[in-house]
């Protein structure tokens, strides 16, 4: 028969061992069950175990601990094998079978060798037999909990090349605006505060939230911890799953959980649903977090970075954002700038992106003429940095400055005409591309008209397939020689 749930024990309530037997670490965001039905076993081992971890909680049998485990969260079991009612080990096979991802140590009077070796096959992380001293509790409390650390990362790992996350190219730039962003960023390195990063689409907000995580672990940043990067975009993510995926549920940890000690970043922060918002706030003002569905609050160490497109304020006054959790994102807004205004850094971003996507792709870098530069420094970039990379990216595909992409994308935007690029409001015109000797000014229809040349000479005349490498169809590839019929290359 099982008994009532004892109560959960508190660090700070807890009789604690001398200091000089307490090691130098401690897990403060740790949750640990303990299942005995011994009371003085239990007893030794809360005391033990709670100056080192952020929450203890004891249960006499497998039945009580099931009614835990329910509720709340935890990183480590310390199981006893023999158990009234239902085994440890039959316990285990059960939580294993559920999915459950907490680390598991069997402990035991009574022990054989077949006996280890069904924990083991049973999916417990370590054996200790009684008696033991308090220092291979420990160190089993120690490894137990690294071993969840592992796991953690190789979730997010495998997150991350599911989603084909990009990786970080970093912000480059010599300009006094990108100079500007840098000192921004390490300044906010020093500190824990939530960050508002703000921004046209495609300026790098994500880049710039990954720098500002390195440096916070790198530079002696304000906790001094060193935890993951964890990245959420909530326009992509499902709203029927975004509440577990963020806040988790019982068995199951959320993003939250998974940033302990490092960053979560909130792209498009400006798509969460009203209710998640709400939620979101409470974790910001508490620093705690409760998984959906779950009792348990879990304390939270993890710095938020929030990102949007969208003017926050235009959204709060439209009813869309909530007004308290945009003063709660904007403890410091960082406005990153567009590719517009620091025209003079298009040339370090080509080649950090022609050095960083071409071993990646497995082809041969390109080269950029001149009058090519010139040309690049002449357009808008109404997608920004972002846009800049897919041209060198389509670009290295193809093995020369895909002019053709960049000629669509300019005739797509009104003001733009096939000779001339856009350009911001009160800046001066620039000169025309030139040929690459320097002496015949050359337009944007030219330059155009010889890079599809040059394609379709390079496929022996299949214009199918110049056609497929310069992403137009063969119909406008035919119009485009329609239109040339009778005109110098």
């Amino acid at each position: 028969m099982s008994r009532a749930p004892s109560p959960p024990v508190a660090a700070s309530t807890r009789e604690t061992p001398s200091r000089a037997a307490e090691p130098a670490e401690r897990w403060p965001n740790a949750a640990v069950l303990v299942v005995d039905d011994e009371p003085g076993m239990r007893h030794f081992l809360v005391k033990t175990l709670a100056p080192r971890a952020g929450q203890v909680f004891e249960a006499g049998s497998a039945e009580e601990a099931e009614g835990l485990l329910a509720r709340h969260r935890f990183d480590l079991l310390i199981l006893d094998i023999t158990l009234p009612g239902k085994s440890g080990i039959q316990l285990l096979k059960e939580l294993r079978a559920e999915g459950h991802p907490g680390e598991v140590i069997l402990i035991t009077a009574f022990a054989d060798l077949d006996t280890a070796i069904e924990a083991l096959r049973a999916g417990a992380g370590d054996f200790l037999l009684k008696p033991f001293r308090v220092t291979q509790v420990l160190n089993a409390f120690r490894h137990g909990l690294e071993r969840a650390r592992l796991k953690r990362e190789n979730w997010l790992l495998r997150r991350a090349l599911s989603e084909r996350t990009p990786p970080a190219d970093g912000l480059v730039g010599r300009s006094i605006v990108v100079k500007g962003l840098q000192a921004a960023l390490q300044r906010m390195a020093a500190v824990d505060s939530t960050v508002l990063l703000t921004g046209e689409s495609g300026t790098g907000k994500e880049l710039a939230a990954l720098a500002l995580h390195r440096l916070s672990q790198h530079g002696g940043g304000a906790t001094g911890q060193r935890g993951p990067f964890v990245p959420l975009n909530c326009a992509a993510a499902s709203p029927l799953t975004l509440d577990v995926e963020l806040f988790g549920q019982p068995g199951h940890d959320g993003l939250i959980v998974y940033a302990q000690g490092g960053t979560l970043f909130l792209d498009e922060v400006a798509e969460l649903p009203l209710p998640l918002q709400a939620a979101l706030l409470r974790v910001l003002e508490s620093r705690r977090v409760r998984p959906v569905g779950g009792e348990q609050e879990i304390p939270v160490s993890a710095r938020i970075v929030a990102a949007t497109s969208r003017p926050l304020r235009t959204e709060v006054d439209a009813g869309r954002f909530r007004a308290e959790l945009y003063y709660r994102l904007q403890v410091v807004e960082i406005t990153l700038p567009p590719l517009r205004t620091h025209k003079e850094d298009i040339p370090d971003l080509v080649a950090h992106f022609v050095g960083t996507l071409a071993p990646r792709l497995g082809v041969p870098p390109i080269e950029v003429s001149e009058a090519e530069m010139r040309f690049l420094q002449q357009y808008d970039w109404p997608g920004n940095v972002r846009e800049l990379r897919n041209l060198i990216e389509r670009s290295l595909i193809v093995g020369a400055l895909n002019v053709s992409a960049l000629y669509q994308e300019l005739a797509r935007h009104p003001g733009t005409t096939p000779a001339g690029a856009r350009r911001p409001a009160g800046s001066a015109t620039a000169p025309p591309p030139e040929s690459a000797g320097g002496a015949e000014p050359v337009d944007l229809a030219t330059l155009e008209k010889r890079h599809i040349r040059a394609v379709l000479d390079s496929v022996g005349g299949d214009k199918s397939r110049a056609a497929r490498l310069l992403g137009i169809s063969r119909r406008t590839l035919e119009r485009r020689f329609a239109d040339w019929s009778g005109t110098p290359a």
